[in-house]
């Protein structure tokens, strides 16, 4: 009796909880034993314990083990397998899964560049100008690149990195193709030169004239690369003569109501200056005598494109008001409304003739206008994203051929169909 005291006393410290008598825990234990009735873990103690101890002791380890082997995976292998298999298929529908690009439209694979339309720019690219053999393009991005248009495949012939630190947002060429000029975010306004044994741009001169951001906006250079408009951001129109030495010499200082200038053109005769502003108005100089000639009726919205026929005869004006107004510059009268964009108009371009008026929209849609008929001829509509900038590419004996580019990136090319 007293060994058996002795027991159920170490017992009693070692497991104080199981020991202490309890009448729902007796019943609890006793159902949990019963489970494991058949297969005890540990033997039953001969000598006298008391029954709670004798039926929480095995019931305890058994919980304990069982909840071990449900730790434990019972198939960890199988279940690797599973997930190479799933990957090794997830990687083949990605090889095979074909997707529409959503610049050009065609149909590509999914895990790859579009070949038809790799971007030519890593941001929106918001300026293009064009030469007799080139075309030049400004973006969100330091770098203005240079294009071929002398070759069919249209190559890059020249990247001029760092041009602009935080992005160029208009960039201009006389129409002699011998001098470019762009502005950029930070204000800087630049100007370039291009060797005509090599067609490589280099920087000829840099304008400052306390530049800060907005100082230096919408830019338009003469024919013959002389002289320079840029507009500022309180509506000023400066024009500079860049033929000088150190190309620093203000010419004009055109003044107006004050509202943004968002654009500016020069006729190709040098004797005519306009400029669109925010608030809807559209002016007209004269450089000859430095005045203000025309404050032109008819846009009540802002006016982000302007542009004058190649004789200089016609002004063409559009912007928010998603018209394209047509002015004689001679009377001052507006002539003509070209309608039919459904969104913003942001860039208009006359061709070579003045038969034809390009057009680009917020909406991607590029149309062709028809001066004759005043209607529209065609509609490019291949992007959905905005067209920042359009341009015809200068007439070749085959055919006439424009450009487009915006937020998407890409610089798409159009060639007028010659029925052979």
């Amino acid at each position: 009796m007293a060994a058996a005291q002795s027991t159920s006393s170490i017992l009693s410290f070692l497991l104080p909880r199981l020991s202490a008598p309890a009448a729902s825990a007796a019943s609890r234990s006793a159902t949990l034993f019963s489970r494991h009735a058949s297969t005890p873990i540990l033997p039953t103690i001969a000598f006298a314990i008391p029954a709670s101890i004798r039926i929480n002791v095995p019931s305890l380890l058994g919980d304990i083990w069982e909840s071990v082997l449900r730790a434990v995976p019972k198939k960890k292998t199988s279940h690797s397998k599973k997930r190479s298999r799933f990957m090794a298929g997830k990687g083949l529908k990605d090889v095979t899964e074909l997707n529409k690009c959503s610049a050009c439209g065609h149909v590509k694979r999914a895990h790859l560049l579009c070949p038809y339309c790799v971007k030519a720019h890593p941001t929106d690219i918001f300026a293009v100008a064009v030469t007799p053999t080139q075309l030049l393009s400004a973006s969100g991005s330091s770098t203005i690149k240079i294009y071929s248009t002398a070759s069919p495949e249209i190559p890059l012939v020249q990247s001029i990195s760092g041009a602009h630190p935080v992005g160029c947002h208009h960039i201009t060429t006389s129409r002699s193709g011998t001098v470019a000029a762009s502005a950029g975010f930070g204000g800087e306004l630049k100007i370039w030169t291009i060797d005509p044994e090599s067609e490589q741009w280099s920087l000829q001169a840099a304008i400052e004239d306390g530049n800060g951001a907005g100082e230096v906006w919408a830019l338009a250079l003469s024919a013959d690369g002389r002289f320079l408009a840029s507009t500022t951001i309180d509506g000023r129109i400066n024009v500079w003569d860049i033929s000088t030495p150190k190309m620093e010499k203000k010419v004009r200082e055109y003044e107006t109501k004050g509202s943004f200038g968002l654009c500016v053109d020069m006729s190709r005769d040098g004797k005519y200056t306009a400029s669109g502003h925010e608030n809807g108005a559209v002016y007209v100089f004269d450089n000859d005598t430095g005045r203000m000639m025309y404050s032109l009726p008819g846009l009540v919205k802002p006016v982000r494109t302007v542009a004058f026929s190649p004789a200089g005869s016609r002004l063409a004006a559009a912007g928010d008001s998603k018209i394209i107004a047509l002015y004689d510059v001679q009377h001052g009268e507006q002539v003509a409304n070209l309608t039919g964009h459904a969104a913003w108009v942001f860039s208009v371009d006359w061709s070579d003739t003045g038969e034809y008026v390009l057009s680009g929209a917020f909406d991607g849609k590029a149309k062709v206008w028809s001066i004759e008929t005043r209607t529209s001829v065609a509609t490019h509509s291949e992007t959905e994203k905005a067209l920042w900038s359009v341009k015809w590419l200068p007439k070749t004996a085959k055919s006439e051929a424009f450009a487009t580019a915006g937020a998407n990136r890409s610089i798409s090319f159009y060639r007028e169909a010659t029925g052979g």
